[in-house]
């Protein structure tokens, strides 16, 4: 009896067992890969730097209204759009041990110098954007959790600054030596040369960035610029754009929400008058005429046709004005088609715009200001004009458009106060449903162009006359990383974290 009980002991455990394997089996999908690769981790790793990190269309709108792009009509006032700046968000720290899961599947492999590229740019790229909105953020002592440190100190903005630099020298470096690499998901598809150029693109982007701190030693803001562009390693014309393609699998955030919200969305008169003042065709690639103007006889080829709001009257009065039809709304085309414009992170059209700020300023004596200027803003027409010209109410972008544009307030001005307004605009508008945050940077670095402020209207509580400078710290900080926390407060901000103060860098 007793011999039985174990023979039935043993024949339920073995039977467990084989249940389990033919489980595992069953539970198996035969068309993906149960392994984690470099490749698959690249993917990863490079579209938490290159799509929309927002949630949705409402984020992507709202992310619009802080730069003074668009206003909205409806479920009452945006914050962004009268000058209220929330907590920002270390989520994309979370990247960094994906990074170096990646280098690690890497290591010996023919693309290794390639992914150490990658790893170098992203972790550059994602470090910029968050030091970016709050100022000192956590930086040499993150992801050190396996060593026991779950509180990184804060290190000063100037220190970050000189990593992110440095990481972007090294990463160039790499894709100097790299090999064609898998796993990328942008146009580039895995060209090392393409990232290269990219790379130091950005680089150029960053230093610009700093222009109010060309005089620190540490970061030798202009020394470096200059050897980047003399090395000759730039985004040419013909190097495409670093970003993402928007299409039927990855479909532009606004795509398909026709709804209530982003069908009331009506474009800013800041906005709409500087296109109008450049003769800008872009204009009708962006806005839809306003109903009210349609009605009274004119056509939609009309500039008079368009009609921008002034996104810092009273919401109400607002309101009003959208339901009589009087504002341009959104142009349709980024709510119906799921492939508009893409998603550009990094352009040649960007990087000639910041060469010529680069040659006004006396930086770099390589190239004259007005070719850069001409050069970078032919490249983003020809951008929106690639688009459907069926959305450009019959005043298509075509070649003899963009060979003819620099006229009138478009033609490159001889004053250098006022050739950096040219290139500040165009930069501007260059990045309408873009990198939106780029665009409240530069306004914070420039003060162009200039902002509308009603102090009756502005959400911005301490400061109702002037328009918000950075985003507060993650509240989590408080919860688990206090100590660090307050001693960046009392170094920057005297103690006190709050959306009006400055940081460092734009001191």
């Amino acid at each position: 009896m007793k011999n039985s009980k174990i023979y039935i002991g043993i024949f339920l455990i073995v039977s467990l067992l084989m249940s389990c394997e033919k489980f595992e089996e069953i539970n198996t999908n035969p068309d993906t890969t149960t392994q984690v690769s470099s490749s698959m981790l690249c993917t990863n790793v490079v579209l938490r730097v290159a799509r929309f990190s927002g949630r949705d269309a409402k984020v992507m709108v709202a992310e619009n209204a802080l730069p003074k792009y668009v206003g909205y009509a409806n479920e009452g006032q945006m914050g962004e759009q009268y000058n209220r700046i929330g907590g920002s968000d270390f989520g994309g720290m979370t990247i960094l041990p994906n990074l170096d899961k990646m280098l690690e599947y890497a290591k010996g492999g023919v693309m290794e110098d390639s992914y150490k590229g990658v790893a170098k740019f992203v972790r550059a790229l994602m470090f910029y954007n968050i030091t970016m909105e709050v100022g000192d953020i956590p930086y040499s002592e993150t992801n050190k959790g396996i060593d026991g440190l779950y509180r990184p100190k804060y290190d000063t903005q100037e220190e970050v600054f000189k990593g992110i630099l440095d990481d972007l020298k090294e990463a160039e470096q790499y894709f100097a030596k790299g090999v064609a690499f898998t796993g990328d998901p942008t146009p580039y598809n895995g060209d090392p040369a393409k990232w290269r150029r990219a790379t130091n693109a950005l680089s150029l982007k960053i230093l610009m960035t700093l222009s109010k701190k060309e005089g620190v030693a540490s970061l030798n803001v202009k020394n470096r610029f200059a050897e980047i562009v003399a090395a000759n390693q730039l985004m040419e014309a013909n190097t495409g754009f670093f970003g993402l393609d928007y299409s039927s699998q990855n479909k532009h955030p606004l795509s398909g929400t026709n709804d209530l919200f982003t069908s009331r969305t009506v474009l800013s008169s800041l906005f709409i008058d500087h296109l109008k003042n450049l003769n800008d065709r872009r204009m009708y690639y962006f806005a839809e005429p306003a109903g009210a103007k349609i009605a009274d006889g004119l056509t939609e080829s009309d500039p008079e046709a368009y009609v921008g709001v002034d996104v810092a009257m009273d919401y109400a009065a607002m309101n009003a004005g959208h339901s009589a039809n009087a504002y341009s709304l959104i142009n349709k085309r980024y709510l119906q088609e799921e492939a508009s414009d893409p998603r550009l992170v990094m352009t040649y059209a960007e990087q000639q715009l910041i060469l010529a700020e680069a040659r006004i300023r006396g930086w770099i004596t390589t190239g004259n200001a007005k070719d850069y200027y001409e050069s970078g803003v032919k490249s983003a027409l020809a951008i929106i004009g690639a688009t459907k010209a069926s959305f450009a109410h019959g005043m298509a972008i075509d070649q003899a458009y963009i060979d003819n544009y620099f006229t009138g307030e478009a033609a490159f001005k001889a004053n250098t106060e006022d050739q950096l307004k040219q290139v500040w605009i165009q930069r501007y508008i260059l990045n309408f449903m873009q990198d939106a945050r780029g665009s409240f940077f530069e306004y914070r670095r420039n003060g162009y162009p200039v902002f509308p402020i009603n102090p009756a209207t502005s959400l911005n509580e301490n400061n109702r006359n002037g328009i918000p400078m950075r985003w507060t710290y993650p509240g989590s900080e408080t919860n688990y990383n206090r100590e660090n926390l307050e001693a960046a407060l009392a170094r920057q901000y005297d103690g006190y974290d709050e959306i009006n103060k400055l940081m460092w860098l734009l001191k």
